[in-house]
């Protein structure tokens, strides 16, 4: 089998796959690079209520699912395969994984982004013991047990509400004096009487042996500091973009998300990024989509001008 393409797809979030549908329907030969879990961070949701056509919702499993069968339909080839590096200067771009390499045209990056972890005295020996980044994952080890999660977005507070299936006492720490979350997820927060709120606050410590036993909050404004009990930590404070592989190469903000113009091409011809790995202003598995049908269509059209 020829390992050349008209476009190659690295990332198989909600961006990747509606590249991969829009390529693969105007018939380019397109390979999609996903090194963990197609469907990406939305495949761990729980809850999707924003997307449309499902107004019931829908989960994010399920979601990834139905996207990545469409793409599929259209002859999209999966490649479960982590990009150890990538060539983007000439007409035929190169991206190698550890079974080969492949050439294409164009490549559309869509790698997403991976949660910020959290820095504090202790955190790092009880990742995984008590300390989790993802609450549909973990959350059922943690029934009848005080949890907290650190956050005040979207997925901090949707996540809280999620975790009340399982914990019995939620408690949302926040660094701010009022969330960031969207009203309606914030009243359902407001409302349910598991979930409590540690404000103007932070994380100073965590302690335990072998797993969480209890964290040290940090009042911002007073510097006050006290111990609490807990046996499990949840963090969504944030996001790095996955463009380690395009450091130097192209053009991103001090962050390192790319830079793209109105057709999502980036810094080098006939490469464009899409989704949550690119500097926009809207981080939803909507946008995501919708970028990643746009950077299919921009980068056939750039095929076509190259002859």
């Amino acid at each position: 089998m020829s390992n050349e393409y008209d476009v190659l797809i690295i990332g198989g979030g909600p961006a990747g796959l509606a590249a991969g549908l829009y390529a693969g329907r105007s018939m380019l030969k397109t390979r999609l690079f996903e090194k963990e879990l197609i469907g990406g961070q939305a495949s761990i949701t729980d809850i999707i209520e924003n997307y449309p056509g499902f107004p019931e919702g829908i989960t994010g499993f399920e979601l990834a699912e139905k996207m990545r069968e469409q793409a599929q339909k259209f002859d999209v080839e999966l490649d479960m395969n982590e990009v150890t590096s990538v060539d983007l200067i000439g007409a035929l771009k190169k991206v190698t994984t550890p079974d080969g390499e492949y050439t294409a045209k164009a490549i559309i990056i869509a790698s997403g982004v991976r949660p910020t972890k959290l820095d504090v005295p202790g955190a790092a020996a009880l990742t995984g013991r008590g300390i989790s980044y993802c609450a549909t994952c973990d959350g059922p080890f943690f029934r009848d047990k005080r949890v907290m999660v650190i956050g005040g977005g979207n997925s901090a507070v949707e996540e809280a509400i999620y975790l009340t299936k399982f914990a019995s006492k939620v408690t949302i720490v926040h660094r701010r004096d009022q969330l960031r979350a969207e009203k309606i997820v914030q009243d359902r927060a407001f409302k349910n009487e598991k979930v409590d709120f540690l404000l103007d606050s932070v994380l100073s410590g965590v302690s335990g042996e072998n797993s969480v036993s209890a964290v040290t909050v940090k009042n911002v404004k007073t510097g006050e500091e006290k111990e609490v009990g807990v046996e499990g930590i949840f963090v969504f404070v944030g996001n790095i973009p996955n463009t380690e592989l395009f450091t130097g190469a192209l053009d991103m903000d001090e962050v390192g998300y790319v830079i793209t113009d109105d057709a999502l091409m980036a810094s080098i011809p006939g490469i464009f990024a899409a989704g949550d790995v690119r500097k926009n202003n809207l981080k939803q598995v909507v946008w995501a989509a919708a970028e990643g049908a746009l950077a299919a269509v921009s980068a056939e059209k750039f095929i076509e001008t190259q002859g």
